[in-house]
């Protein structure tokens, strides 16, 4: 054993004596012989348990979750784009949603105020109640007689006197609507069925010389089939997932109903289809003052000018807004221009 250990263990020993001879051993810890603390006197720290955080929401809505079992998120657009059309066709896929301040939906997008229940998308209806459902969309017979139309070309229902569209259902085909693909054949997920060839009700002289491949029923969007030349709206699918059809009187949404209508039909479901019409081009309607504020913007007072920015077309203004109001069966005309002008505020 070398010297430092000997010295070291010998004073030690010396101390040990010291504490006992001064009664201070029970309050000291015991230091063996290699210097090391007695498992009794070691001090235990408990560890820390780290904190875990789930990105997961702990909380789900249930009165969401019944009455949208199979939507998807809400499509986020800046409020007052071009592309903020709504007639309904384009086989676009969802765009992912972006965190943005506007959602679109159906009282956003037609503007404040009231309007009837929209329909809940629901649940699937069965095979038996599809059938009978298709049956009943044929099955109907006209009860109301053809629209008339007066000096400024606003076509007038005698049971409806407020729905005063100056776009007719054949007029809206034949000039390019819906990029094409409006009676393209169409999956519901209401009704797990596909529903084709409902185009062939329409009457036979409104497709006289048309392009049914191209017009109605291409199977993909195609701006250039639209008037304006332009891409604008939500697909059906779109339009069925966010509660918007009436299923039980037309799959296909507002176009077919307008189709039937100016036939003649009458449903339960004309209410709400005319109150959206008046939000979106009525008389205070959001997308007719849109575009009729570009006009009057533009300085454009006469419609029969064609000169009025170094040879523009009129449509160059907002064509997408053109073609939204195209679908929901109304154009500028002289007199409604007129009358935006003479108003103190627009």
């Amino acid at each position: 054993m070398s010297s430092y250990e000997a010295r070291r263990l010998e004073n030690i020993r010396r101390n040990q004596i010291l504490v006992r001879e001064l009664g201070l051993q029970n309050g000291l810890s015991q230091v063996s012989e290699a210097g090391t603390k007695s498992p009794v006197e070691q001090k235990t720290t408990p560890t820390k348990r780290r904190k875990t955080y789930s990105s997961q929401p702990t909380r789900a809505s249930a009165r969401i979750a019944k009455a949208y079992p199979q939507s998807t998120s809400p499509r986020y657009v800046d409020e007052g784009e071009d592309e903020l059309a709504l007639g309904a066709g384009s086989p676009r896929k969802k765009p992912k949603p972006t965190p943005r301040k506007t959602t679109i939906t159906e009282e956003t997008t037609l503007s404040k105020g009231t309007t009837p229940p929209i329909p809940s998308p629901g649940p699937p209806i069965s095979r038996l109640n599809v059938t009978t459902l298709m049956e009943r969309w044929i099955s109907w017979t006209p009860s109301a007689p053809p629209p008339t139309r007066d000096d400024e070309g606003n076509y007038h229902f005698v049971s409806h006197p407020t729905f005063t569209p100056n776009k007719s259902p054949e007029a809206i085909m034949r000039e390019g609507s819906f990029g094409g693909s409006y009676w393209r054949p169409l999956y519901s997920q209401r009704l797990r069925t596909t529903v084709s060839d409902d185009w062939r009700e329409l009457p036979a002289s409104w497709l006289a010389g048309l392009s049914v491949e191209r017009y109605l029923t291409s199977p993909t969007y195609a701006a250039a089939a639209n008037k304006f030349g332009v891409a604008c709206g939500q697909s059906i699918e779109e339009w069925e997932a966010n509660g918007w059809i009436a299923h039980e009187h037309d799959v296909r949404g507002w176009f077919q109903w307008y189709c039937r209508f100016w036939l003649g039909r009458r449903c339960a479901d004309d209410a709400r289809q005319i109150e959206r019409w008046r939000k979106c081009v009525g008389d205070h309607g959001r997308w007719r003052r849109a575009l009729l504020k570009r006009y009057v913007q533009a300085g454009i007072r006469n419609l029969a000018d064609e000169d009025y920015a170094e040879g523009r077309e009129r449509s160059d203004l907002s064509p997408a807004i053109h073609q939204t109001c195209h679908h929901w069966a109304w154009e500028v005309r002289q007199e409604a221009l007129d009358r935006f002008w003479g108003e103190s505020q627009w």
